[in-house]
């Protein structure tokens, strides 16, 4: 009987070393629970790089979960480009972003204190050959937003 061994998980790239195969490469999607269909999709991740070069956002590989915030904030870390996003959770656009010292490849948590509400992010980063650290992000939503959808400030 002929021996195999598991040779790891290899990707499949093209010459420059992003995916072989059409664009998005991640995506964030709603979807309506009653209905099964898709609300939504977005591109979720850049990279820089081809954004510079006036290729539109592809998405990257995603590792992480959202959490989804009762004012109809979603956040989510998990991609390539060590960014934290806020998107409105009605129709997909992002509301706010923040760069992250490391991918923030964990699903964020949401708590309150004092009346303030507050997101914390893991950022280990790691996967997709970034590089790796560690750290927790805490930012904080205004106290009395104007509206549901206010930006995020980072907390100090």
């Amino acid at each position: 009987m002929p021996e195999y061994a598991f040779g790891g998980f290899r990707r499949w790239t093209d010459q420059e070393g992003y995916p072989a195969i059409s664009p998005p490469w991640g995506t964030l999607n709603a979807v309506d629970l009653n209905s099964g269909k898709i609300k939504w999709r977005v591109p979720l991740g850049e990279y820089r790089e081809l954004t510079n070069r006036g290729v539109p956002p592809t998405g990257t590989e995603n590792y992480g979960g959202p959490v989804v915030t009762a004012g109809g904030l979603i956040f989510i870390g998990a991609t390539a480009d060590e960014t934290f996003r806020a998107f409105d959770k009605e129709t997909g656009e992002v509301l706010w972003q923040s760069p992250l010292p490391f991918g923030g490849n964990a699903t964020p948590s949401t708590y309150m204190v004092d009346g303030r509400q507050y997101v914390v992010i893991s950022a280990g980063g790691g996967k997709s050959g970034r590089p790796a650290g560690g750290s927790m992000v805490a930012f904080h939503l205004p106290e009395a937003p104007p509206n549901p959808t206010a930006s995020a400030t980072q907390a100090r």
